[in-house]
């Protein structure tokens, strides 16, 4: 009776042929390299599913050619960009930024007066018009549209926006919200 090697035992005795076979594949000898030991390192971690006692070397070269097929699916889709142009123009604001704008933008609008938060919640976030914000308030249009240039000043020096720049420009729905949710809106 014979006795069966431990697989892991095994796996040096295939490097060879594994090497030969990767590169009769990839025509190179670096990226064979890689591909045995992207192999070897799938093997390790799933010899549960090898039957011992079966085709050590049969196992390997099936996950070896599998493993340079999905390669090969992926890098088709790739676009090839050695100098970075074509990554240069997918630009994606990082989350954290919003984070961190959130942050600021709460901070700044809580150091507004009830009156001033008031207003750029009616006019501002809601949407609604001088007029209709001013029969809420109880207050004449003149003094709206006051409160909300103070506010807006004020919003824009606590977080020290450019004059004439708009402190709701480029505002998204969350930020909106944010005035909204704030903890010491007026009433």
């Amino acid at each position: 009776m014979t006795s069966v090697r431990d697989p892991r035992d095994e796996l040096p005795d295939h490097l060879p042929a594994l090497r030969a076979f990767a590169l009769s594949l990839t025509r190179n000898g670096a990226a064979a390299d890689d591909l045995v030991q992207d192999t070897i390192v799938k093997a390790w971690t799933n010899l549960d599913k090898f039957q011992a006692g079966s085709n050590m070397r049969a196992w390997l070269f099936t996950i070896l050619r599998n493993t340079f097929y999905s390669l090969k699916r992926r890098t088709r889709r790739e676009v090839a960009d050695p100098d970075g142009i074509h990554a240069g123009s997918l630009f994606v604001k990082p989350a954290h930024d919003g984070r961190l704008v959130y942050k600021d933008f709460t901070a700044a609008f809580d150091q507004l007066s009830a009156e001033q938060r008031e207003v750029l919640i009616l006019v501002g976030a809601s949407g609604f018009s001088y007029e209709e914000a001013a029969g809420m308030m109880g207050v004449a249009v003149g003094t709206v549209k006051s409160r909300a240039n103070r506010a807006r000043a004020r919003l824009a020096k606590l977080l020290g926006l450019a004059e004439g720049e708009d402190v709701l420009a480029d505002t998204d729905g969350g930020t909106l919200a944010v005035m909204g949710r704030s903890g010491t809106q007026a009433a």
